[in-house]
């Protein structure tokens, strides 16, 4: 089986070829791209030889030096629309620029947010429950709750559910009504009479289900402008009343 390993010092290709240039003090202006080509080759393969899975981006990057080596030794250097000769390297140092400058600016980010951990512990538990004592009248224990009484109450709770015998099981029930069903079922009612008293409808089914879904079901006649709804004074119900027609002009 492979195995992946993290070098702490080189994540990917552009860290590696930083680290060849600080340390040899080269110009990154003037990279001598053979002697840099050799180094990394010479990286990848100490990698190969201890049987560490080498990443894509490290060959794909071994690749990209040694095409731009190879066009460096071509007689014929190649020309822009300007007639200038076209440095091979020119996108290497572009990259490795842009790389540097985002480099530097997360290893500030790093340091500011460990600055910031040093100020301040997270997740103190202890102190959060009794800022919450003060407010709320929570139970006495709970106000001095450590991981080891978590661990043992969760360990408790694993060994009561082990020796479960009986199997839970979860009915799904579904229901009988839509709201398109109760639709039309409110339609078909107020058609026989101008009002229909909504305890009425309930009187047909007084299930509970059977009620919520025949209500739903008003709400959006209301909203088509289906149906209107009277409310009467003094009582806990409302009437519904179908809608007239709008004679076209």
């Amino acid at each position: 089986m492979s195995f992946e390993i993290k070098l702490p010092l080189f994540e990917g290709p552009f860290d590696l070829m930083l680290f060849f240039i600080e340390r040899d003090e080269l110009d990154i202006y003037d990279i001598p791209i053979s002697k840099i080509t050799n180094d990394f080759l010479d990286y990848v393969h100490h990698l190969e030889q201890m049987e560490i899975e080498v990443a894509s981006e490290f060959i794909l990057f071994a690749a990209t030096l040694m095409k731009i080596k190879s066009r460096m030794l071509l007689p014929r250097p190649e020309l822009n629309e300007h007639g200038e000769e076209i440095d091979p390297r020119e996108e290497l140092i572009r990259n490795l620029l842009e790389y540097k400058k985002y480099k530097s600016v997360v290893e500030e980010l790093a340091q500011l947010e460990s600055e910031r951990l040093s100020k301040e512990k997270r997740g103190n538990l202890a102190r959060e429950l009794e800022e919450l004592s003060k407010v709320e009248d929570v139970e006495a224990e709970m106000q001095h709750v450590d991981l080891y009484k978590l661990l043992k109450v969760f360990q408790k709770c694993m060994a009561k559910m082990a020796s479960r015998t009986e199997e839970t099981k979860h009915t799904v029930i579904q229901y009988p009504y839509t709201i398109e069903q109760q639709k039309d079922f409110v339609l078909e009612k107020i058609s026989f009479k101008n009002q229909v008293p909504f305890t009425e409808f309930i009187t047909y089914n007084p299930d509970k289900i059977f009620v919520i879904y025949t209500f739903l079901a008003i709400l959006e006649l209301l909203q088509l402008s289906k149906v209107n709804i009277i409310i009467g004074e003094g009582y806990n119900n409302f009437w519904v009343e179908k809608t007239e027609p709008i004679a076209a002009a």
